[in-house]
């Protein structure tokens, strides 16, 4: 097969076909079993326009069209590819026209919007956090909370060895608050209500830039339309895809007081933490572009991205309590662990 575009790493370019992922790329090249015109390729090829690359003998085929998904994920359903893994995202969500991953993670306990894709290049221009998109949540805790807590939450909390960055939270109900980040650091946020002595009870993400999670049943799904990827592609223009990207320096932790009546818990690191700021009010306007309506059925291939649609989506497998499901597939089960993600 020819190749259409100069200067690809040869692991990205078998990836982006949708035969495997790089890291599987990588074992066929560590195998021998890549060749580029003829010859037995080597690890960090690249690849020029006028080379034939085959996998086992076989020419890969063209590039498939990208495809970019807005998944409403259940509790219940964890965020993986691997499909050894019992209600893995990919079974889940079960799209039949090639190969897709998560945006990344949204922990097995918590539920709500996850994108998915088959294109490499803008995941990681999303997930850097150095390039600062927000994504939205609703959290309830177990218990009601007061000022002293949102302050907190909002000026810093210190969680992994550093002091998570500044970010909006809004109280909306005596023990639910709203929480816009553009970190991701590992449980973040059930980190951060830990810490002051709060237990997370449900966490939900509503919303990642500039797409919102509206009209997604749990387990369902649909593409994005054009219009909201074109201003995604305007949102990442100046963003980076490499480590480059990834958090600024972030301060040493030291301990920090929690809020009255709460139980702090031992902080993972010591240093300098961030004055308190007050907690912003209000919502973010990420964008005036609406999303698609569900669609029934399997996606139509065919060129370009992704297209508006006036029908209801297909729906994956909903997970553990969702409810009657909306589409084909059978309900997940298991008991959720945890896993990363917020």
């Amino acid at each position: 097969m020819a190749i259409q575009s100069a200067g690809t790493r040869l692991n990205k370019y078998i990836s982006e076909t949708g035969l495997c992922s790089r890291r599987e790329a990588d074992r066929l090249i560590e195998d021998g079993l890549v060749t580029i015109n003829g010859k037995v390729a080597g690890m960090g090829e690249q690849v020029a326009p006028g080379d034939h690359v085959k996998v086992r003998g076989k020419a890969l085929r063209e590039k498939p069209r990208p495809v970019y998904l807005a998944y409403n994920k259940p509790v219940g359903i964890t965020c993986t590819t691997d499909p050894a893994v019992p209600e893995n995202i990919v079974d889940a969500v079960n799209y039949r026209d090639g190969r897709i991953f998560p945006v990344g993670r949204l922990d097995k306990p918590s539920e709500g919007l996850i994108l998915l894709t088959n294109d490499g290049d803008i995941v990681n221009k999303i997930l850097r956090a150095g390039n600062a998109h927000e994504k939205e949540y609703i959290v309830t805790v177990d218990r009601p909370f007061g000022s002293e807590f949102v302050q907190a939450m909002a000026s810093g909390i210190p969680i992994l060895g550093t002091v998570t960055q500044p970010c909006e939270v809004r109280q909306t109900a005596a023990t639910t608050f709203n929480i816009k980040l553009t970190q991701g650091l590992n449980r973040q946020i059930r980190r951060m209500t830990e810490y002051l002595g709060y237990a997370v009870v449900k966490l939900r993400r509503v919303r990642i830039m500039n797409i919102r999670l509206d009209g997604l049943k749990p387990g369902q799904w649909r593409e994005l339309t054009g219009q909201e990827m074109d201003l995604i592609d305007q949102m990442v223009a100046s963003s980076s895809k490499t480590e480059d990207a990834s958090v600024p320096a972030a301060k040493p932790a030291r301990k920090k007081p929690a809020p009255k009546g709460a139980s702090a818990r031992t902080p993972q690191g010591k240093g300098r933490q961030p004055k308190a700021t007050s907690a912003k009010s209000g919502s973010a306007k990420p964008g005036s572009a609406k999303p698609g309506k569900p669609k029934s059925g399997s996606p139509k291939s065919g060129s370009g991205r992704g297209k508006p649609s006036g029908k209801p989506v297909r729906t994956g497998r909903p997970g553990p309590g969702s409810g009657k499901p909306v589409g084909k597939g059978r309900p997940a089960g298991g008991k959720p662990r945890g896993g990363r993600g917020r």
